[in-house]
C-alpha cells in the first residue's frame, strides 16, 4: 500500500492548493512501468519527509480531468507545488535521488 495520500479532484485544493507544506504530486497508472519503478521511492520519500513535505499520487486512469487540467501527457509525471503553485516538475522515472531534488531546498 502507498504511503503517500490519494489525490482526487474533490481533495485537491485542500491537500495541495492550501498545504502549507511543500506537496509532491505523483501523477501515475497502474499499468505503468516506469510508474513502478519509482513507487517505492515515493514511499520511501514519503516517510523520510512525513510532516515536512506532503506526498500525494494521482491515478491519472481514475482522475483523468484531473491530470487533464494540470497538462499531464505522460506519465510518470512528477510535479511539485508550494503555496498553491507548481514550481518544479519531471516527466520520466527517475532515481531517489532526482525525485527528492524537486523539492529538497523547499524544505
Amino acid at each position: 500500500m502507498s504511503k503517500g495520500i490519494t489525490i482526487t479532484n474533490d481533495n485537491f485544493e485542500a491537500e495541495v492548493l492550501k498545504s502549507p507544506v511543500p506537496v509532491l504530486i505523483d501523477f501515475w497508472a497502474s499499468w505503468c512501468g516506469p510508474c513502478k519503478m519509482i513507487g517505492p521511492f515515493i514511499d520511501q520519500l514519503a516517510e523520510e519527509y512525513s510532516g515536512r513535505v506532503k506526498i500525494g499520487k494521482v491515478n491519472v486512469d481514475e482522475q483523468g480531468d484531473l491530470a487533464g487540467k494540470h497538462g499531464i501527457v505522460s506519465i510518470p509525471t512528477l510535479v511539485v507545488y508550494k503555496d498553491g503553485s507548481p514550481v518544479q516538475q519531471k516527466i520520466g522515472a527517475a532515481s531517489k535521488r532526482d525525485i527528492e531534488a524537486l523539492f529538497k531546498d523547499l524544505v
